[in-house]
């Protein structure tokens, strides 16, 4: 079974066109060390739950808009790897210094999962 990272982001909704940028970089970079798929969703249908929600999990402030992301790949195995090339990226060296992304990177949810079902 494949391997997904997932990401839920708050991203500033004046920020939102340099996010996109930013995104499409990253998805480029990420695409070309050998991840299957790079998708980002931004916040469309997501109320504010009275326990938990997407707007809760990261603390959204009202000038902001909830980023849904995930990567696909083949395996763990194969996400390490292509992470780790990822991270050596001389295109992503501007991104990954404190302040080089468009949103609070603090607030971001991420996480690696196994597949169970895929229909």
């Amino acid at each position: 079974m494949s391997y997904v990272d997932g990401f839920v982001i708050p991203v500033p909704k004046k920020e939102l066109a340099a996010y996109k940028r930013v995104a499409r970089l990253a998805g480029k970079v990420w695409r070309d060390h050998g991840a299957l798929e790079f998708i980002e969703c931004v916040a469309d249908d997501v109320s504010v739950g009275k326990l938990t929600s997407f707007p809760r999990s990261v603390k959204l402030k009202p000038s902001e808009t909830v980023v849904f992301s995930w990567i696909v790949y083949k395996s763990r195995a194969h996400r390490d790897r292509v992470n780790k090339l990822v991270q050596k990226d001389k295109r992503m060296a501007k991104m990954m210094q404190p302040g080089g992304a468009p949103f609070d990177g603090k607030r971001m949810i991420f996480g690696g999962f196994k597949v169970l079902l895929d229909v």
